[in-house]
């Protein structure tokens, strides 16, 4: 099963891919935010058809002691609304320490701070769902 994963950001949107086999997930994409979820929900909508994503999964911000706060609760809100666009299913899964985990792999690739930012959200959208692929084929 292909899988689309998305880390929803305030400003950014990564995006990761999985291979059609469901095991392996790859970056594939940053959408700069545009201001209106709507439009952002069109633009992945638009790369789960192209992709031929059969599933989405969300990174769901869980605070570090798995409670839900406010940053999960506006990314379970946007889940809501993108379920009724994308036409495929939707889930989130914990994408605690995410963001470090490929932070730490650009700076260990001896990529630059300014440099990292553009990558950054997509290879954590990549972390996430890996993780969500091998904890459905461990």
């Amino acid at each position: 099963m292909r899988a689309l994963g998305i880390d929803l950001g305030s400003k950014r949107i990564g995006v990761a891919v999985s291979d059609r086999s469901g095991t392996i997930a790859s970056p594939l994409t940053v959408l700069q935010r545009s201001g209106r979820r709507n439009l952002d929900h069109q633009r992945i909508l638009a790369l789960v058809i192209e992709e031929e994503a059969e599933r989405v999964v969300v990174g769901l911000p869980l605070q570090m002691d798995g409670r839900i706060g406010i940053a999960a609760k506006g990314a379970l809100a946007e889940v809501a609304e993108m379920t009724t666009v994308l036409g495929v299913p939707v889930e989130t899964f914990d994408e605690r320490l995410t963001t470090v985990t490929a932070d730490r792999a650009l700076m260990e690739a001896g990529i630059r701070a300014s440099a990292r930012r553009q990558y950054v959200d997509k290879v954590a959208a990549a972390v996430m769902l890996q993780n969500w692929l091998d904890r459905r084929h461990p």
